[in-house]
């Protein structure tokens, strides 16, 4: 990793040993961020902490939904760094394909503790270890899923249309001290978006205007703006990053 100023800020990145969690942390850690990671894999996490550069980054293993987990993730950022400016709530789930009509309840429960109540459980700890305090800025991943009817991932959309809700919610209750936006994205190249896109790419970027796939690096630049001060009077809002997908809605 080439030499940056340090920021001072400090940024707690759930889900962030690959894909677009590792983007974000890769693009905060550019301008000067020290950054905590978090993964269910120890070894994967292990692998990214060296990749990204140790001297900046912690990680800390375990699952999302785990109060456990979100309360250590928290400690040990602030034991590491002393502070913990900026909450990315990335980790998320989604086990099932098909209608909702038939899907497991217990499956649907899952989603929801893994994409919703979990990000509630950082930002509430994020909030009394720090931003209560001291302010700051929080960041939900969320999904183009969660604005529209998604056929075979309605669990998982459905639980992004509820991030994107407990994103306002958070925004009103926590200003003016921390701003609280979401991003949703359309299809990122990653493992976890694999099965919408492998052995198709070129058919599935074929409907974007922009001719392409995301990739984490998209999300990441759009993450940093929504944590930096070009964004100091934007709360509360939901940034589309589809690589102009929408536009096609409605058309033949």
């Amino acid at each position: 990793m080439t030499t940056v100023e340090l920021s001072g800020k400090v940024a707690l990145v759930t889900g962030a040993s690959r894909g677009i969690g590792y983007g974000i942390a890769e693009a905060l850690l550019a301008r000067g961020d020290r950054v905590c990671i978090t993964g269910r894999n120890e070894e994967a996490l292990k692998e990214a902490v060296e990749q990204l550069g140790a001297d900046r980054v912690i990680g800390v293993a375990g699952k999302a939904h785990d109060v456990g987990h979100q309360a250590v993730a928290v400690e040990r950022t602030m034991e590491a760094f002393g502070r913990v400016d900026y909450l990315v709530n990335n980790a998320g789930t989604n086990p099932v394909f098909g209608p909702i009509a038939d899907l497991d309840l217990d499956v649907a429960r899952k989603v929801f503790e893994t994409n919703v109540v979990s990000a509630l459980g950082f930002a509430q700890k994020t909030w009394h270890a720090w931003q209560k305090d001291n302010g700051g800025a929080i960041v939900n991943i969320a999904s183009v899923a969660g604005v529209s009817a998604s056929p075979f991932i309605g669990a998982y959309g459905i639980s992004k249309a509820a991030m994107i809700n407990l994103t306002l919610q958070l925004a009103h209750e926590y200003a003016p001290r921390v701003r609280v936006n979401a991003i949703a994205p359309a299809v990122v190249k990653t493992q976890f978006a694999k099965a919408l896109y492998e052995g198709r790419e070129e058919e599935a970027a074929a409907g974007y205007p922009l001719g392409r796939l995301g990739m984490p690096s998209d999300i990441g630049g759009a993450t940093a703006f929504l944590t930096s001060e070009q964004s100091d009077w934007i709360t509360g809002q939901t940034l589309v990053v589809d690589g102009g997908i929408f536009l096609n809605a409605g058309v033949g």
